[in-house]
C-alpha cells in the first residue's frame, strides 16, 4: 500500500504555473482543486492508520480522487494547448 501523497502540484511540476493560473481565474477549477485535495488528504489519513474506515469506503474515495484528477488535467492540458496557441 502506498502512503504517498497525490499533491497536484508534485504530480504536475511541469504545470504549476497553469495550475496557480487556473485556480485564480477559474472558480470551477479551483472548487475541484480544493476538492481533490480534501480527498487526497482523507485517503493519506486512511493509508497511515490516523483514521479508521471500510476497504469499500477508501476505495470509493480512491475512485474519487482519480476522477477528480482526471478533470483537473484535463483542464489544465487544455489551457496549456490553448495558452500555446
Amino acid at each position: 500500500m502506498s502512503l504517498e501523497k497525490h499533491d497536484l502540484i508534485h504530480e504536475l511540476p511541469e504545470s504549476k504555473e497553469a495550475i496557480h493560473l487556473l485556480k485564480t481565474n477559474s472558480t470551477h477549477f479551483a472548487k475541484l482543486f480544493d476538492e481533490y485535495h480534501e480527498v487526497d488528504h482523507e485517503v493519506h489519513r486512511i493509508e497511515t492508520g490516523a483514521e479508521n474506515t471500510s476497504d469499500e469506503y477508501l476505495e470509493t474515495l480512491k475512485k474519487k480522487r482519480l476522477n477528480l484528477k482526471d478533470q483537473l488535467f484535463s483542464m489544465i492540458r487544455e489551457y496549456e494547448a490553448s495558452a500555446a496557441s
